[in-house]
Formats: C-alpha cells, sequence, structure tokens
C-alpha cells in the first residue's frame, strides 16, 4: 500500500510539472503571436465584445448585491462598538481591494473560462485544430492568443463596473435602511480612499483575467474523448481558474501590500 500511495504521489507530481511546463510553453507562444496583434485585430474584438459586452449584466448584478449585502455585514459588525458613519469607508475598500476583483474574476471563470474550454475542446476531438494547422493557420495564435487579450483587457473594465454597482448598492442600504445621507457615506469613502487600493485591485484583475484565459486555452486544447472529455474540460477549467484565482489573490495582496 505504501509502495502504490508513494508511485501514486509520484506519478501525480511528475504530471503537475509537465501539465505547468505546457502552460509555460503556451504562454510564450501567444506572446509569440502578438506581432499579428494589429493584422488580427477583429478577432480580438470579437473576444472582447464576448468577454466583455456578455458578461457585463451578470457582472452589474453580482456587484448590486455584493455591496449591499456588504453594508448590511458592516451595520452588523460596527453595532454597538463603532458608529454607523464610518460603514462607506470600510465597505469600499473592501469592495475595492477584494470583492470586486476576486467575486467578479469567479463569475467569469464560470462563465468564460468554461466556455473557452468547451469551445476549443469541441474544435480538439472534432478535429477542427487539425484542420487549421493543414491550412498552416497556428490555433495558438488564431484561437488561444485573441481570447487571452480579450480577457486581460476587459476584465480590469469589468471591475471597474463591479466596483461603481457595489458602491451604489451598499448607499443605498445604508441610506435607506440605515439612514445615513449622501454626505455621511461618501464622506467616509472619501475619507479612507486610498489610490493604491483601486490600482490592487485593477492589478488582480489582470492577473485573474489571465489565469482564467490561459487555463482555458490549455485545457481545451488538451481535451480527448469526445463529449465526455468536453463535459470534463469544462468543470476542470472552472475549478483550476477559480482555485488560482484565490491563491493568486493571497500572493498578490502580500505583494502589493
Amino acid at each position: 500500500m505504501n509502495t502504490l500511495g508513494i508511485d501514486r504521489l509520484g506519478r501525480r507530481t511528475i504530471h503537475f510539472f509537465k501539465e505547468t511546463g505546457e502552460i509555460a510553453l503556451l504562454q510564450i507562444n501567444i506572446f509569440r503571436s502578438m506581432h499579428r496583434l494589429v493584422r488580427d485585430r477583429r478577432l480580438v474584438i470579437e473576444q472582447m465584445e464576448h468577454i466583455g459586452v456578455g458578461s457585463l449584466p451578470l457582472v452589474l448584478i453580482i456587484g448590486l448585491f455584493t455591496g449591499m449585502v456588504s453594508s448590511w455585514q458592516a451595520a452588523y459588525q460596527f453595532q454597538g462598538m463603532i458608529s454607523f458613519s464610518l460603514i462607506g469607508g470600510a465597505v469600499s475598500r473592501a469592495i475595492f481591494i477584494e470583492l470586486g476583483p476576486v467575486l467578479s474574476a469567479i463569475v467569469i471563470a464560470g462563465r468564460v473560462g468554461a466556455s473557452i474550454a468547451a469551445e476549443l475542446g469541441t474544435m480538439k476531438v472534432t478535429e477542427q485544430l487539425d484542420a487549421l494547422e493543414s491550412m498552416a493557420i497556428s490555433p495558438v495564435r488564431y484561437l488561444a492568443m485573441p481570447r487571452f487579450l480579450g480577457a486581460v483587457i476587459m476584465m480590469p473594465l469589468l471591475v471597474v463596473f463591479a466596483n461603481a454597482i457595489a458602491l451604489l448598492g451598499a448607499f443605498l442600504v445604508a441610506n435607506f435602511f440605515l439612514d445615513l445621507s449622501a454626505a455621511t457615506f461618501f464622506g467616509s469613502v472619501k475619507r479612507f480612499f486610498q489610490t493604491k487600493d483601486i490600482f490592487s485591485g485593477i492589478i488582480k484583475a489582470v492577473a485573474f483575467g489571465a489565469v482564467t484565459a490561459i487555463l482555458g486555452c490549455h485545457i481545451g486544447f488538451q481535451t480527448t474523448g469526445g463529449a465526455e472529455g468536453v463535459g470534463r474540460s469544462t468543470i476542470r477549467a472552472f475549478v483550476l481558474s477559480s482555485a488560482l484565482i484565490l491563491i493568486l489573490d493571497y500572493t498578490l495582496w502580500t505583494i502589493i501590500f
């Protein structure tokens, strides 16, 4: 049993490093393909529309209710200890630094990361990728690079919208249910606001977008096993993207702050 356990651990360790290397090579090939960016701008714009515009309604809904529940939670924790007048500052910093980027990224991982894996996985099992290569069209340039750039460009913009609507949701709860005026709420936001809070969230958003896209592309390109394999790839892309988003969130927090 011990030998079998060590053998299984060894195989999984080798597979982990092998897959890490494959992802790194895919990332390098994507960067090498960017010299065709101007010529392939239509593909990038299409992905920006799919990832950004298509995800905006969902991100706004998530942001609105995130802000509203954050305001309630802050009021509950402040009750009897700290004045409610500080809710605006506390909630805004939590939204800008953590809640906006992380929750938006997880939503995008579910909608976009899984979609990329499913699309490319379907193309792989139906041999469409082989057809592209037979026509001397690089799947990395034609499929992965536009999706990667679309996610990296649009994720920060989605986070900005999520932050704005979340702050509005927090204010509505504070105003209607906690009797805080706009001057008190936004005065607290201004009092505790720091520029690095916004930029830290933007930096996280860029990293989250890159991770979501690169994992979706890698898993899609490695799909095997027909329709069942596409289903497994879709789930795996979402699970791994979500896990890495949370790991990156902690890592970037220690670096930035």
